[in-house]
């Protein structure tokens, strides 16, 4: 009886953490039934569980085991696996999780803002598309969407096979690309979804790497004015609620409808666009989980600082590939699509110069891009043809992760000659040939010494084109597509886009924006 007596009270006594009680060996969410394992290399499996404890890790016939640092915290290796399975994963300490359906096969992670979290209920065709979605050898993981000060241990999700069921609210860029990609290589293929709509690059990058970089001073100073300012906004917010309150009342007396409630102020640091705070939230927590790449789908966000994302894209990347520690994993991202009102003349335009910062980033090893400048919408920022955007990133991922002889770009504008009135133009990627879709090439425009655009004409001559207009005599720049939403028709014979681009280096209307 008095045995009972002292294990009843030393129950109490644990349940309320007034004495230490063991853990339970535990891996972040990312680990869970369903799940891809990158194939052919080995891959991290981590946790945590007592300090020393010894942690054993099986897989395909293989154990592997590992003693919990001070900190609780282990890591090991396992594979490489090279037949998709299914296999089992069993972590072992004291006590036992066991991970069943386990492939083996490609893992990409698919991030950004609202282009990339679109899902494919909203896609174009989306009823169809849905219904015909059974790929079990697909894999679907979604983060969930935190905003963080410090780099967080885990996230909340789970792996689900690609099922009608589960496809609708998935990434559709992310499940379109991938669908391409299983049905190419023909192996199992995981996607870890972890994106945010509306936000900026910043929000995605390590606070030790902006810190590290006077260029994003002003990005950071921005926001810690923002933090010191917040209890004034915070001031302000409850008297116009109490303004709000003594007006709702009158409304409602005169039988008239209430104005609308004041919006509370985000308190900064839980804001999605905090610097770093998507990096700690949504992805430092599948940090070092073995991947075979990222597709990134973001940009609009920073369309009005797009001299600044010049540097900040290609910093974002190489901060993502050294915190990984596998190496330069291909990154492929998508090119902003064309959107809002045709412009009648050539002009300056943001997402013209955002678009040339994201090709910047194509000097980075093993980057790839899908230009999109002939698939958006005038009036939707968002358009509904998501399967063409996966289509172009699959392809660029077989060439560039696959090493497959496949066209995978569109032209790419290389250098220029000026050769009297006229302005040849010579690009790479014309795989085949360059196309004209139309009657005659559009979208090009050029200028003189005076730096005064206009329309120009253009023609193609084997793998170059040549500009000219009578208007300018004594060309010194050409731009192609250069506007939010332009009129463009430049093909290679694969059937893929001319990346907009221009041969000047004039300042732009974002230059000195920070």
């Amino acid at each position: 009886m008095h045995r009972m007596r002292l294990l009843l009270w030393s129950l109490v006594l644990s349940a309320t953490g007034l004495i230490p009680c063991s853990a339970d060996v535990k891996t972040p969410a990312v680990f869970s039934d369903h799940m891809v394992l990158q194939a052919g290399r080995l891959v991290p499996v981590w946790g945590k569980a007592d300090p020393g404890e010894t942690v054993t890790v099986s897989i395909a016939g293989t154990t592997v085991k590992t003693k919990a640092d001070e900190n609780g915290r282990w890591k090991v290796s396992v594979g490489p696996l090279k037949a998709p399975g299914p296999y089992e994963l069993t972590v072992r300490g004291k006590n036992t999780l066991k991970f069943t359906d386990v492939l083996a096969g490609e893992v990409w992670v698919c991030s950004g803002q609202s282009n990339m979290q679109w899902p494919v209920a909203r896609a174009m065709n989306a009823q169809a598309e849905i219904a015909k979605a059974h790929f079990p050898n697909i894999r679907l993981f979604t983060v969930k969407r935190a905003v963080a000060q410090k780099p967080l241990e885990d996230t909340e999700g789970m792996w689900v096979r690609c099922t009608p069921e589960t496809v609708a609210g998935f990434s559709a860029v992310g499940y379109f690309f991938g669908r391409e990609l299983h049905k190419a290589l023909g192996v199992p293929v995981g996607l870890i979804h972890s994106s945010w709509g509306g936000t900026p690059a910043e929000a995605w990058t390590s606070r030790e790497t902006l810190e590290a970089f006077p260029e994003f001073t002003p990005i950071l100073e921005r926001w810690k004015r923002r933090v010191e300012n917040y209890p004034k906004d915070l001031e302000r917010y409850e008297q116009a609620v109490a303004r709000w309150k003594k007006a709702a009342a009158r409304a409602k007396a005169a039988g008239k409808k209430p104005p609308r409630r004041p919006r509370k102020p985000t308190e900064p640091t839980r804001h999605p666009h905090w610097p770093s705070g998507l990096y700690n939230g949504m992805i430092a927590p599948i940090i070092p989980y073995g991947i075979a790449g990222v597709i990134w789908y973001q940009g609009e966000s920073n369309a009005s600082r797009a001299y600044q994302y010049r540097s900040l894209f290609s910093t974002m990347i190489h901060d993502w590939r050294q915190h990984w520690r596998q190496g330069d994993f291909p990154f492929l991202f998508v090119q902003l699509a064309n959107f809002m009102a045709v412009e009648p003349q050539p002009t300056e335009s943001a997402w013209a110069e955002l678009r040339e910062a994201q090709t910047m980033a194509l000097a980075l090893p093993r980057t790839g891009m899908a230009v999109a400048i002939d698939i958006g919408e005038a009036k939707d920022i968002h358009p509904k043809n998501k399967q063409e955007v996966g289509r172009r990133l699959a392809l660029a991922a077989q060439a560039i992760a696959y090493g497959r002889d496949i066209t995978y770009s569109g032209p790419l504008y290389q250098w220029s000659s000026i050769e009297g009135n006229k302005v040849r133009l010579y690009f790479k990627h014309t795989d085949g040939g360059l196309v004209c879709k139309g009657k005659e090439l559009k979208g090009f425009a050029v200028a003189g010494p005076d730096r005064r655009f206009v329309w120009a004409e253009a023609k193609i001559e084997g793998d170059t084109v040549v500009v000219w207009s009578k208007e300018v005599p004594e060309p010194a720049a050409v731009r192609y597509a250069w506007a939010n939403n332009p009129v463009c028709n430049l093909y290679n014979k694969a059937g893929l886009p001319a990346s907009p681009f221009r041969t000047d280096c004039w300042p732009g209307m974002t230059a000195k924006n920070q």
